[in-house]
């Protein structure tokens, strides 16, 4: 604690109060967020949504929108889910005991610790990335953090080492230190204020941990999109309703394949369900179509390759499309949350939307 006591704190918005609901929000927002991109995102919400109450009010499509490009899209559905379980189930006031917290929708032992320290000042202590790097390299400790040995070790040794007269100071102090000094790369050891006791210094192993077991491994996925550039700025969009990524948002018509196709198999654009429902009784010759470049979009555990198919021409009737489709106009597509490939791809080929 004299570490923290004596060093230059972090100047973070939601460190200023313990109102619950904006650190509750902070730590949605950070959960897969660096600070400095989720910042301005927390800034946002707050404005436009002052409390809870009014959160759990807002409508899906204004939060998913204000949301956007954040990823991990589930984190604002089970947020949103959140917001009104705590208005239903507790008249719009956040609960102050870490088992009530706990059992809110999208709330783990992380993020329940972390309200129940830094907003009601209880003794539990969170485990981020930020910990588990300190822990495990002060203490030397090469059992990897997502083994369920590994979890019961450093859970004991967090809360064996919680200040429990000051656990919101101590979180914060442990947290900050990992992402200031005990770096994931480039760690200040030199000047490190622990370096004379770290394990890990000691071992020269800084740099191994801490460990992990599991080693993801990304698919390909491959999305062809049949984008209509129908008269006067008229195209054809759908919202995502699958259990798959961006549900809830919003994209164009898809075709979705297990390899880039080639120019010899494009054939199979023309043969898809998804082609047939759009334009059932019109050739694909009698209309203009353009391939865009290809856009990639990374995430843990996929790679998105997406190229959209620009068709000019009259946007197919809704009298023939299935009901998950619709036709908007650029104006309202401006409204829309889009996946950032797709907004990207807006930004700087179909329409300069800016």
């Amino acid at each position: 604690m004299f570490w923290y006591d004596h060093s230059e704190k972090r100047i973070l918005p939601w460190k200023s109060n313990k109102n619950p609901y904006q650190i509750w929000l902070s730590e949605i927002i950070l959960q897969q967020t660096r600070v400095e991109q989720g910042t301005p995102y927390f800034l946002r919400f707050v404005e436009r949504y002052p409390s809870i109450t009014d959160l759990a009010n807002a409508p899906d499509d204004d939060v998913m929108k204000l949301w956007q490009g954040l990823g991990y899209y589930a984190r604002a559905r089970n947020m949103l889910l959140t917001a009104r379980q705590i208005r239903d189930e507790f008249d719009g006031v956040f609960p102050d005991s870490y088992d009530k917290i706990y059992q809110l929708k999208g709330i783990g032992d992380y993020t329940a610790s972390a309200i129940s320290s830094f907003a009601f000042d209880l003794p539990y202590a969170v485990l981020d990335g930020n910990v588990f790097r300190v822990l495990s390299r002060y203490f030397g400790i090469e059992t990897p953090i997502d083994s369920s040995e590994g979890k019961k070790i450093f859970k004991a040794l967090s809360h064996k080492h919680l200040d429990r007269k000051r656990p919101a100071d101590y979180n914060q102090a442990i947290m900050d230190f990992g992402a200031t000094i005990c770096k994931p790369q480039l760690p200040f050891c030199l000047s490190c204020p622990l370096s004379d006791n770290c394990q890990a210094r000691a071992k020269n192993i800084v740099s191994s941990l801490p460990q992990k077991t599991k080693k993801l491994k990304k698919r390909d996925r491959y999305f062809y999109y049949f984008v209509w550039k129908g008269p006067d700025a008229k195209t054809l969009v759908r919202k995502r309703a699958d259990k798959d990524i961006w549900k809830g948002l919003y994209d164009f018509p898809l075709f979705e394949t297990n390899e880039l196709l080639k120019d010899l198999n494009l054939s199979n654009l023309w043969e898809s369900d998804t082609w047939k429902s759009l334009v059932p009784n019109t050739p694909k010759g009698e209309l203009s179509i353009k391939f865009s470049r290809t856009y990639i979009q990374l995430s843990t555990h996929q790679k998105i390759i997406a190229i959209f198919v620009e068709i000019s021409g009259k946007v197919p009737s809704l009298s023939t499309l299935e009901n998950e489709y619709k036709i908007i106009s650029l104006s309202e597509l401006k409204q829309l949350a889009l996946p950032k490939t797709i907004q990207k791809y807006l930004e700087t080929d179909l329409f300069p939307i800016g």
